[in-house]
């Protein structure tokens, strides 16, 4: 075996030195291109978050406006429906007594009506209207759970037949027909007014 001569090992050592540092910077760059990326993801993460909570704080704003405006609607349709309505429980019905938001709690619950109207004269009736906007089979369902659920949240009258009366300002076609089937009055705006539509032939449903 030839053994190495001085020069040689020394060109050897400078050889793998020089390997060495170019290694060695090999290194140093990608602990580099490593620390900057995760500098990279940390200030991403950061751009996220922010983006996320301005997201959350325009979306709770978008509810609030959407929330408010519901208020507005309803509140513009049971203003525009409360005149017409008790002319017609007054005079139709024969309504001695109407309240707007009827309230009752009982063991923990509690029933709250648009309006109640009732007499305590030779007409011993009550009378519950539901105001809605855009009426749907939710309100509908609704309706009937009230007249359900009337006498015993209100013992005050018992003995007395109740009857309801949906008003809406919108309503599709085929749920007329269901109110209707139901024994339920519905009244529809005309004329900015409400006015009770049913067929001659109507039969209301006392509950």
């Amino acid at each position: 075996m030839t053994s190495m001569t001085d020069q040689e090992l020394r060109d050897l050592v400078a050889s793998l030195a020089v390997r060495h540092a170019e290694l060695d910077e090999v290194v140093k760059q990608t602990d580099l291109q490593i620390r900057e990326t995760s500098q990279s993801l940390k200030e991403t993460e950061r751009i996220l978050k922010e983006e996320n909570r301005e997201t959350d704080r325009q979306l709770r704003e978008l509810k609030k406006q959407l929330g408010g405006l519901g208020e507005k609607f309803g509140g513009f349709t049971e203003g525009m429906a409360l005149p017409s309505m008790r002319k017609l429980l007054q005079q139709r019905f024969h309504m001695d007594v109407i309240t707007v938001r009827a309230l009752a709690r009982k063991n923990g619950s509690s029933l709250e009506l648009d309006v109640l109207a009732y007499s305590n004269s030779k007409v011993n009736e009550v009378y519950i209207v539901e105001v809605k906007s855009h009426l749907r089979q939710e309100g509908l369902d609704q309706m009937k759970r009230i007249l359900r659920d009337f006498h015993n949240y209100f013992p005050g009258h018992d003995g007395k037949k109740v009857y309801g009366i949906l008003a809406a300002v919108d309503i599709p076609d085929n749920l007329r027909a269901k109110v209707l089937q139901e024994g339920i009055y519905l009244a529809l705006i005309h004329d900015d007014e409400f006015s009770l539509q049913v067929p001659d032939d109507f039969q209301p449903r006392a509950f």
